[in-house]
């Protein structure tokens, strides 16, 4: 199978500590994988590395078709080839409305120098209300994005993202204070999306995880520890050593 991101041997430290310990990651263009690891095992760094945020010491990543080295791109570059990064806490313009936020994001899309020129027309009006649709805000494009509650929010940043059309997502901790239907909400949201693009999901709930019906990554102290359906990592006992035996 083609992969959309191919992550090889890489390694980072931080003051003598690895923190990714010649790790070697692939995703195809249209899967969604689940991330999960004890506190410390390399997630967060491991999105870092990929957006740019963090430069490794030694190995490659790649992007696209084209096999695009991401080591060599700065944070916006990254973010423009198609690589969106959705944090844990949502950060929306909460005095914008839904459709306020939305077009933002459309536009912020376009590049510095096209944006200067921008202005929303009748197809733009409409991706707004497909993308709104799409999360389940169809019905909230007039609200204030502060009046919305914790998943709505969470709803409106991926669709954000989605409006500068990403080929590779990266979502921390989705399901992270969500009520139980925006749980259930969020994992077919993240399943629909991961039909057309690749999707990575950081996530400590396992019943999310579970639900989410993916192929799971485990990661312990920076390297891949097992790699497979839930049901078959939740059965490797160095899994259960590290990580699922601390309850």
């Amino acid at each position: 199978m083609s992969s959309i991101l191919e992550v090889s041997g890489v390694s980072v430290s931080f003051d003598g500590f690895r923190a990714i310990n010649n790790l070697s990651f692939t995703i195809g263009p249209a899967e969604l994988r689940a991330i999960i690891g004890p506190n410390g095992a390399g997630k967060s760094t491991f999105m870092d590395i990929v957006t740019g945020k963090t430069r490794p010491n030694s190995g490659t990543v790649t992007f696209g078709e084209r096999s695009v080295s991401l080591l060599k791109l700065s944070e916006a570059q990254i973010a423009r080839i198609g690589v969106g990064r959705k944090f844990q806490r949502p950060t929306v313009f909460e005095d914008q409305t839904v459709t306020e936020n939305l077009t933002l994001a459309l536009k912020a899309g376009r590049g510095p120098w096209r944006v200067l020129a921008w202005r929303a027309k009748a197809a733009d009006r409409a991706r707004v209300q497909a993308l709104a649709e799409q999360v389940g805000l169809g019905d909230h494009l007039a609200r204030k994005s502060g009046e919305l509650s914790h998943g709505q929010k969470q709803w409106l940043e991926i669709a954000m993202l989605l409006a500068q059309e990403p080929r590779l997502l990266l979502v921390d901790e989705p399901a992270a204070g969500m009520t139980l239907a925006e749980r259930e909400r969020t994992t077919a949201l993240l399943v629909d999306i991961a039909r057309s693009r690749a999707v990575v999901v950081v996530e400590h709930d396992m019943d999310f995880v579970r639900r989410l019906n993916c192929r799971v990554t485990v990661l312990h102290e920076g390297a891949v520890l097992a790699e497979g359906s839930l049901d078959h990592v939740t059965k490797n006992q160095d899994v259960i050593d590290v990580y699922l035996g601390r309850g």
